[in-house]
């Protein structure tokens, strides 16, 4: 009698799916994390260190300023032969009188007093601001950058303002990122989702999230920072919703990387918390811009004029301009994994290569007439 021949039915073992699943993450885990250490391997070369003292004044102001404090004092390590870190309400004076530096380098200037700079500058002490908030804050930093040998804005529309207010060297110096505190993170995978928003509820953030949550309840979202509470989620919102949450760089670099796509919505000049009667548009990317290039993940930004001369959008940044746009590209790139990760890899090789705070203090020493 012939044997029949019977075609084995496919398995449908949960195990087994669970086995199939777990090994296409592991696989693509693998892949995402190996492409980013190789990147961050191929930008770790050594600085050129150059034969100055800097003498950097920290913000004084703790948080959200510190972490900056730390990644310039970090790259100074590296490229100056001699650091002296101190804060606003040091003795600054004698010690520079004493010391002698090449250079005191200020971070905000809002609390260093304006009698410092003039000291310093009477007895041939160079001296140099880096600001961090315009064109936000205009009011203050109006009144004290021209006193300074050289002034450095964020801010490309400020450094005519500067300019006509008598500060005689003004350069355009965006903030950067200090890989200690934002790269790749390995995530878990219960924290990971599609898109993600860190930052203070202005205004225009508001009216855009009213518009865009509708159509993203099928999405797990992460939104968090100060004055959410004004945001009436829909019912079926799906993720995790922190108002009010401050975070750190480290966690906040981890929820930028557990997520597919990282929203950036810049500031706008007209928000009521701002402290500038001039009220500048802003053409310059923000600091979040290279945060979140860091870690991994594909952001999409509101354009700016002056995004292209960081990163090529399309390539290795994408920007939108209206509701209906960003709604598009948020459904195009969470349905085209390949793409939204060749873009986020890119992005994250050219702020490892010209967006760390090592490469900013370079440029700003090479701009200041030391030695």
């Amino acid at each position: 009698m012939a044997i029949r021949k019977t075609r084995r039915s496919r398995s449908t073992n949960p195990y087994d799916e669970g086995y199939l699943q777990g090994a296409a993450q592991g696989t693509n885990d693998g892949r995402w994390q190996g492409l980013c250490e190789a990147i961050l391997q191929a930008t770790s070369t050594p600085a050129q260190r150059r034969p100055y003292h800097i003498l950097y004044v920290a913000s004084g102001k703790g948080l959200p300023y510190s972490p900056i404090d730390e990644g310039i004092v970090a790259a100074l390590a590296e490229l100056a032969e001699r650091t002296t870190t101190m804060q606003p309400t040091d003795p600054v004076v004698p010690v520079a009188l004493s010391e002698r530096p090449d250079l005191v380098l200020v971070l905000d200037g809002t609390s260093f007093a304006a009698d410092n700079v003039q000291l310093l500058r009477m007895h041939g002490i160079r001296t140099a601001l880096w600001l961090t908030d315009d064109p936000y804050y205009m009011n203050f930093t109006s009144a004290y950058a021209p006193l300074f040998d050289y002034v450095f804005t964020p801010e490309r529309n400020c450094v005519s303002v500067y300019q006509q207010l008598g500060a005689a060297q003004v350069f355009n110096l965006p903030l950067g990122v200090h890989p200690n505190s934002f790269r790749p993170q390995k995530t878990r995978l219960e924290s990971r989702g599609d898109i993600c928003f860190i930052g203070s509820a202005y205004r225009n953030r508001l009216e855009l999230l009213r518009a865009i949550l509708p159509a993203l309840t099928h999405r797990k979202l992460h939104l968090s920072g100060f004055w959410w509470e004004q945001l009436e989620l829909p019912a079926s919102f799906s993720g995790t919703f922190e108002p009010g949450k401050w975070m750190e760089p480290p966690e906040t670099a981890m929820n930028y990387s557990a997520h597919r796509i990282s929203l950036n919505i810049h500031r706008p000049p007209d928000e009521e918390h701002n402290e500038s009667d001039l009220i500048l548009p802003a053409v310059s990317p923000n600091p979040r811009t290279f945060e979140i290039s860091a870690c991994g993940t594909l952001q999409i930004v509101d354009a700016r004029d002056d995004i292209g001369s960081y990163y090529v959008p399309g390539e290795e940044i994408v920007t939108y301009r209206s509701v209906e746009e960003l709604l598009g590209k948020l459904d195009y790139y969470l349905t085209h994994e390949e793409e939204r990760q060749q873009i986020a890899w890119r992005a994250l090789l050219r702020t490892m290569r010209d967006h760390t705070y090592v490469a900013r203090v370079a440029r700003l020493l090479d701009s200041v007439q030391l030695g």
